[in-house]
């Protein structure tokens, strides 16, 4: 199956508690860090959840 590499580009600061669990689950602790996931409908719904917090690297 294909991966998916996701970046956080903006600070969870300030960010509700249920986003910040978001990050968590998809492996992103802090800011420029880059984790590659398998291209899932559940993965693909927690990139949507923080979409304004993280970008997809091709």
């Amino acid at each position: 199956m294909a991966t998916i590499k996701v970046k956080q580009t903006r600070s969870r600061i300030g960010a509700p508690k249920d986003q910040k669990k978001t990050l968590d689950a998809l492996g992103l602790t802090k800011m420029q860090r880059v984790v590659e996931h398998e291209d899932t409908p559940s993965i693909r719904g927690l990139i949507n959840k923080v979409h304004h917090l993280v970008t997809v690297v091709e």
